[in-house]
């Protein structure tokens, strides 16, 4: 299976451009033969609190139905960080879109970053449960940005739901970088998983994105990684063979 992750800036509340930019990034992995792309964070507004409390949807309408429509004109499986409006609360949302154009999963992340001045405990409601799904012959594993640093949420999608690769949409700043790749080679290792990351390059609201996007096999080989500032697309093949030799080498699950 080859998979593609989108790294992406946005333009703070204009849904339009940003689905233009995203439409056009899908198209380019499936030109190359993609069955699935990976998008950021917040990729419909932007990650700036008031703008997501300003913009927020419902999923019948805002980005998600256009996002259907990108799938399914392009036969594409996406997964995209997004906006999610249910009554009075805002989640931080991924949404899974099959080929056909049908939304098949979500999760709302969980672990909110509360410090100053981000403060997304203050604008989302966090998600109270784990989301996977499969396409035929991985199980892929739902986290969000900030969920990066709680190992035990990878454990029990790798163990508990039996998860082989993990897709990650973030909007991850500068200054911690370093973090950022160190934690995401850690999950493949420890979970002798894939990680395949999609983060923000630009800023949001004072914010720079570092970029560092990464497709990472199970025994923490970096098989495509972009850079820390531009828009890219990166992609590499996913083998269910490459797990199951891993995992039968250095049977770590079985030890635990």
């Amino acid at each position: 299976m080859k998979i593609a992750a989108a790294q992406i800036s946005c333009s703070l509340g204009d849904l339009p451009a940003n689905l233009e930019k995203i439409e056009t990034l899908a198209a380019r992995a499936r030109r190359a033969g993609a069955d699935l792309v990976l998008f950021p964070e917040m990729s419909d507004t932007g990650y700036s609190m008031d703008t997501i409390r300003e913009h927020a949807r419902p999923w019948s309408e805002g980005a998600v139905p256009r996002l259907c429509q990108i799938a399914r004109s392009l036969s594409i499986d996406i997964v995209c960080g997004v906006s999610e409006r249910e009554a009075d609360a805002i989640y931080n949302s991924q949404v899974v879109i099959d080929a056909n154009g049908t939304v098949t999963g979500k999760y709302r992340k969980t672990h909110l970053f509360a410090t100053p001045p981000i403060a997304e405990h203050l604008c989302f409601t966090p998600g109270q449960s784990l989301a996977d799904f499969e396409v035929t012959p991985f199980h892929f594993g739902l986290s969000i940005c900030y969920d990066l640093r709680f190992p035990e949420i990878y454990r029990e999608l790798a163990t508990g739901r039996k998860a082989s690769a993990f897709l990650i949409s973030s909007a991850w700043p500068f200054p911690r970088v370093e973090h950022f790749r160190a934690l995401a080679m850690a999950r493949a290792i420890e979970n002798q998983s894939y990680v395949i990351a999609a983060n923000r390059v630009g800023t949001d609201d004072g914010v720079t994105f570092c970029g560092s996007s990464a497709i990472i096999d199970p025994y923490g080989v970096i098989l495509a990684s972009a850079s820390t500032d531009g828009e890219e697309l990166i992609q590499a093949e996913l083998s269910a063979g490459v797990i199951q030799s891993i995992r039968e080498r250095m049977p770590v699950f079985a030890d635990r």
